[in-house]
């Protein structure tokens, strides 16, 4: 059964969600400029650093983010003010008993954060990223096992990587060594996608998509590592969220939608037979059909273009679909019927 959070809390989470994007903004350090690459149009805060001039990634052009520099333009607010609400709408989401992670993943995701890797493209997916469709949907998830991970899994396209031009501030190696976190290298090619925290057992891992027939390492250029690449999950990361982390006063991170989350992860729980244990692939299918659950009823015309576009895509992604769905009778009947 699912189980709606109150209207307090989720009042708290959206205005939460408008402050730290407020905040967001706040911190221009000199003129925003709009550039076209490729074809697609992206903010840079453009200002003088010693004898040259940088351009510090903001985003991609949208109406949000055109109104976002505007009001910072006339209504900067005070740092310290934003931060103390901040702080208060944090307290009504822990009292409203909203998912909040441990010491370490919060941490991490807040370091990460302020490194730039979600300004610059990253998303942040699996559990972590499961966990924030509290908010998102305004539904209990629970302390159950299809919400516990210490993982923190973070996924950027190759491409929007190398287009953006701009990159992490300070590098991400001394960040994770700040952190006790140590490189999992790579036993074939010698690079790192992977750090592990020594104290916590906390894992990051780097992912983006891959269009080639092969999965290799590749490089994200904006972060400064390499990254595993993934069939699948170009779909997944699609125009994804921007979302409140609910770690302190709140971190604004990327997340994929979560209609293609659930479908994703019903082609994660098969791939899985090929190599990992069934334990994850049950936790992949949980997820999926709570979600499935929740969407059918709430966004079922979101839910239906993101299956029906899953299995157009190929013969292997509704193959592998199905097979998943012969475990979930609930979530296949769900499916069927907002499909017409």
């Amino acid at each position: 059964m699912v189980t709606p959070h109150s209207a307090v809390g989720q009042s708290a989470w959206i205005d939460l969600l408008r402050l730290l994007k407020q905040d967001a903004v706040s911190d221009l350090r000199g003129t925003p400029r709009l550039k076209t690459i490729n074809g697609r149009s992206y903010w840079y805060d453009q200002f003088r650093l010693g004898d040259s001039v940088t351009d510090r990634y903001l985003g991609e052009d949208s109406d949000d983010l055109r109104q976002r520099i505007e009001a910072h333009k006339k209504h900067r607010a005070a740092a310290q003010d934003l931060a103390k609400e901040c702080g208060r709408l944090m307290r009504i989401l822990r009292a409203e008993s909203y998912l909040t992670p441990d010491l370490g993943t919060g941490q991490i995701i807040q370091a990460l954060a302020r490194a730039g890797v979600f300004r610059l493209g990253g998303t942040l997916v699996g559990t972590q990223a499961f966990r924030c469709y509290e908010g998102v949907l305004g539904v209990q998830i629970g302390f159950d096992q299809s919400a516990m991970t210490q993982d923190v899994d973070i996924a950027s396209f190759e491409r929007l990587s190398l287009a953006i031009g701009d990159h992490v501030e300070p590098g991400l190696a001394p960040l994770f060594d700040s952190l006790k976190f140590a490189p999992v290298p790579d036993l074939d090619q010698g690079q790192v996608w992977r750090w592990k925290q020594t104290s916590r057992q906390t894992l990051v891992e780097f992912l983006t998509p891959s269009f080639d027939a092969e999965e290799g390492l590749r490089p994200l250029a904006a972060l400064g590592v390499s990254a595993q690449s993934l069939h699948y999950l170009n779909y997944l990361i699609a125009a994804p969220l921007t979302v409140p982390f609910l770690y302190r006063s709140g971190v604004l991170v990327q997340v994929p939608r979560p209609e293609r989350y659930a479908i994703h992860k019903l082609i994660v729980a098969d791939r899985r037979r090929e190599g990992e244990t069934s334990q994850k692939s049950q936790k992949d299918r949980m997820q999926s059909a709570f979600l499935i659950d929740v969407l059918s009823q709430e966004r079922p015309e979101d839910l239906a273009e993101a299956y029906a576009t899953a299995m157009d895509t190929g013969k292997s992604w509704r193959e592998r679909i199905e097979r998943s769905l012969k475990r979930l009778p609930k979530a296949r009947t769900q499916l069927v019927e907002i499909s017409g």
